[in-house]
């Protein structure tokens, strides 16, 4: 990357240690409680990707974490050299070996079943996917029940695709292993980790 680029990038934390910090207990907070909107608390104004989905990417992310763009995200102008220069993320091509995927859900396609769901010996080294949605609130509601959630917790993300909850309860079926969801939207997040059942959808 020339120095120019390097110029042009748009700032990141502006207190790495505490901004990441505050969003790492964010993100952790939603995947111990889900369907539960989060606010993530550090706002990056000119990054080129949903503050919130950046955030999470320069909070979970440094220069040993396999992460995987998904097609709409590498071909925007400046993501894919924005998370690298502030991560220094291993950029990789395929999720099967990703800890981490960033989707877009209003532009690509989302399909669990490529992702890395860990193995018996190390089940937590799965892939986390990040995805993009434009309204926490705004979808089909799907019922959840697990860990975290006291009777049921409602999910509305906008933009999931029609076969969602048939991924889901294939990505449970071999519990422990499996791929844990963060949500990502404007300034907020919700969790969807693979403990988590869905019971019941609305016709």
């Amino acid at each position: 990357m020339s120095l120019a680029a390097v110029t042009n990038l748009a700032s990141g934390f502006q207190k790495p240690v505490f901004d990441s910090q505050r969003v790492f207990r964010a993100a952790m907070e939603a995947l111990a409680n889900p369907g539960r909107i989060r606010p993530v608390g550090n706002r990056l104004e000119n990054a080129p990707l949903p503050s919130a989905a950046a955030a999470l990417v320069l909070a979970l992310c440094d220069y040993e974490t396999p992460l995987f763009l998904a097609p709409s995200i590498a071909a925007k102008a400046g993501a894919a050299d924005y998370l690298r220069f502030h991560t220094d993320a291993m950029l990789v091509a395929d999720p099967a070996v990703a800890a981490f995927a960033l989707v877009d859900l209003a532009q690509d396609a989302l399909d669990l079943s490529i992702c890395a769901h860990g193995t018996a010996e190390y089940p937590d080294r799965s892939t986390t996917v990040i995805a993009i949605a434009q309204d926490l609130n705004g979808g089909r509601p799907l019922h959840l029940a697990g860990p975290g959630i006291a009777r049921t917790a409602e999910l509305r993300v906008a933009g999931l695709p029609s076969d969602f909850a048939e991924q889901w309860r294939a990505n449970r079926a071999a519990l422990p292993l499996g791929v844990d969801i963060i949500f990502a939207a404007s300034d907020a997040i919700v969790g969807l980790p693979r403990s988590t059942r869905i019971v019941a959808e609305p016709g």
